[in-house]
């Protein structure tokens, strides 16, 4: 029987071309390259035509080629890019800065999201534990191939500035312009930071910086209904934070995975991770405490424990109490935050009026720059002042919604947009409605 054509490496020849080499040269490098990683290689053009045309090298090789590329090219490459399969043989077994490369450079590129996008959540996702995860990712070396680079605090400090000025676009644009930011400033920088010599203490703060990021890009995939990407962004979260041995991340990441849940109706994985996250941070200082308590209430609302979801409401009151003045940029929790979270434990409770009172609460205190959490919050008031009866004081707060709508690009914006549309309808005869249906027809023209 004859066997079948291969497929040839467009992956390679593509980034050959890039690299400005010919292939005699591209095999001279890799050899050198070879040397350090122990291997005695002797490969000339003709292995690398073979390469091209679809032959894949030895496997102890392939991550020696591919550092041979990244360093001429001054940039991560990684196995999939070219052509070489991943890294282990399998999604499971390959290195998480692989992953995240990969997964980044597709998520800056518009050409490539919808691909990577389609990926589907799975509520049966096993997490890995915090003392499985602690040294494993973030040591992966090319084929143990000699580090050129070398980073120190300031590159610690680079990425921990960048992360916040992200989350501050964030909340002032909406996900739709900061994600790409960030997705390319972890392909760009934070991926060669995290493949550079460093002192330990150096490497596992950059580790952890990065896992912060990772996270918040979860996060605003998360946001954005983006829900599979989400999920794939905080699993790399918890590795990276696991490497770190930083419990802080750790945990915060696995509470965004049980909001995550909640968001999309799974109750009991929601409670499933919100405890996992409370039971791994047994140091958590009294806002992290708060944070994550707040979450325990949400979910066990959700599955009609009304006993516990009030017992860690409180909890979370009383961690707050204790808490400095001090707000993280990123997952922090704040008196807003906590009545958000009375708002849809007493929502889930049938107490309507009462989770009306509480989002009030919630939106006079939450600071004014927080445009896209805002945004949220008053199209859920308005949405349940609309179920309660009240139209025009829906039709209101609806109002206000639009005047942070047209200024963000948000998937959950729109989503809260369409449901506006929709409900206000049937109610053309109502002045409110038709002045709140004027302006929705306007705003969507301007958006389009």
């Amino acid at each position: 029987m004859a066997s079948s054509p291969r497929t040839r490496n467009a992956g390679l020849e593509a980034l050959l071309v890039e690299a400005k080499w010919s292939r005699g040269q591209f095999a001279a490098a890799v050899n050198r390259a070879g040397t350090e990683a122990g291997l005695t290689l002797r490969y000339d053009q003709s292995a690398v035509s073979h390469w091209l045309s679809g032959t894949m090298p030895r496997p102890q090789v392939r991550p020696v080629i591919v550092e041979t590329l990244a360093r001429r090219l001054k940039r991560p490459v990684t196995h999939a890019e070219a052509g070489l399969g991943v890294q282990g043989g399998a999604e499971g077994g390959r290195d998480t800065l692989e992953e995240l490369v990969d997964v980044g450079r597709a998520d800056m590129d518009p050409s490539r999201r919808g691909v990577l996008t389609a990926g589907v959540y799975s509520a049966a996702l096993a997490v890995p534990v915090f003392p499985a995860l602690t040294g494993r990712a973030g040591q992966e070396d090319a084929g143990g191939t000699r580090r050129t680079a070398r980073i120190g605090a300031g590159e610690v400090t680079t990425v921990r500035t960048m992360t916040e000025k992200i989350a501050d676009i964030l909340d002032e644009l909406g996900g739709g312009h900061a994600r790409p930011m960030a997705a390319a400033f972890l392909v760009n920088t934070v991926a060669p930071y995290l493949k550079a010599a460093a002192p330990e203490p150096v490497r596992k703060d950059m580790l952890a910086a990065a896992s912060d990021l990772v996270y918040l890009t979860g996060w605003m995939a998360m946001y954005e209904r983006e829900h599979g990407l989400g999920q794939r962004y905080y699993v790399k979260a918890l590795k990276l934070a696991g490497a770190a041995e930083d419990h802080v991340t750790y945990c915060r990441t696995l509470r965004g995975m049980s909001l995550q849940a909640s968001n999309l109706g799974y109750g009991t994985k929601a409670l499933q991770l919100a405890d996992a996250a409370a039971e791994a941070s047994p140091k958590a200082g009294p806002r992290l405490q708060a944070f994550l308590a707040g979450q325990q209430a949400h979910a066990a609302s959700m599955t009609g424990d009304r006993h516990t979801a009030l017992a860690r409401l409180r909890e979370t009151e009383t961690a707050l109490s204790k808490a400095d003045s001090r707000r993280e940029a990123v997952g922090g929790y704040d008196a807003s935050a906590y009545q958000f979270h009375v708002s849809h434990v007493l929502y889930e409770f049938k107490d309507l009026k009462g989770s009306i009172q509480a989002m009030q609460e919630c939106l006079k205190v939450q600071p004014r720059q927080e445009r896209q959490g805002r945004l949220h919050s008053h199209a859920l008031l308005a949405q349940r002042q609309f179920e309660l009866g009240h139209l025009e004081a829906a039709c209101a707060t609806w109002h206000v919604f639009l005047d942070d709508y047209v200024q963000l690009s948000t998937a959950r914006g729109d989503e809260h947009f369409t449901t506006m549309r929709r409900r206000i309808q049937p109610y053309g005869k109502n002045r409110a409605v038709r002045e709140l249906g004027e302006r929705a027809r306007d705003v969507a023209r301007a958006k389009a």
